[in-house]
């Protein structure tokens, strides 16, 4: 079992920044993928950013060169930095673990909304 909990979350303005965290119940580096999903209002939940331990990192194409997946191994967080914030990116933003043969886990998720 893995506990997830996210923070960070918050309103602001077009254009502006925001940093979520991710902290885990156990340590980042035995689980396979960290990453981040978020799921706006009357939309299907999306993946945003994927972090595969000592491997590669994915985006979404919307997300490309604003947003910034990041791990902090001996606090066993994750982090997700987010500029140019535009109102399309409000949503629920939600911390994935992927653990083979134990699953995935989820975080309660974290409001963030973008004001025009």
């Amino acid at each position: 079992q893995v506990q997830l909990v996210e923070s960070g979350g918050g309103l602001v303005q077009s254009g502006g920044s925001l940093r979520l965290s991710c902290a885990a119940s156990k340590s980042i580096s035995s689980l396979y993928r960290m990453g981040w999903y978020r799921q706006a209002a009357g939309k299907q939940r999306e993946s945003v950013a994927l972090s595969v331990t000592g491997g590669s990192t994915t985006y979404a194409d919307s997300v490309k060169g604003r947003f910034t997946i990041s791990r902090d191994n001996a606090k066993n967080t994750v982090y997700l930095q987010m500029n140019s914030l535009k109102p399309e990116d409000t949503a629920v933003y939600y911390c994935n673990a992927l653990q083979y043969g134990s699953g995935t886990y989820w975080g309660q998720g974290t409001q963030v909304t973008v004001s025009s």
